[in-house]
């Protein structure tokens, strides 16, 4: 799927039509590290999926809410790194249920010689 995202399919006169949005906005966003379109080798933009709902947000940002490309640049970076503390969040919380599973399945007869012995199936629910 991240593949298909990020795969060159959109140039940049169809993406100002799609967004009615001036070719020279969307280059100035380039400039401005707030989009990074790939290139053939002609030099043409190509914009991907991604691209374009990185477009959506900046659009929204400036449009809707009135906030200057500094703010969105801000914004956007910010959003990445939550983005990315997400992942290494859900990373940490899987490799923690593994080994929580591991060890619980490596002493079964721990709760049974336990004070208050558990069910192992009483658990599981």
């Amino acid at each position: 799927m991240a593949r298909k995202r990020d795969r060159a399919a959109f140039m940049i006169s169809v993406v100002s039509e799609q967004f009615d949005i001036h070719p020279q906005t969307l280059r100035l966003y380039e400039r401005e590290g707030l989009l990074k379109p790939s290139r053939t080798e002609g030099n043409t933009r190509l914009y991907t999926e991604r691209d374009l709902e990185r477009l959506e947000i900046i659009l929204s940002l400036t449009r809707d809410l009135g906030v200057n490309l500094a703010g969105v640049e801000i914004i956007l970076n910010m959003r990445e790194k939550m983005e990315a503390m997400q992942r290494q969040m859900e990373d940490f919380l899987t490799g923690l249920s593994r080994q929580l599973g591991q060890s619980q399945a490596a002493q079964p007869e721990a709760s049974s010689r336990a004070l208050v012995p558990v069910n192992p199936r009483a658990r599981a629910k």
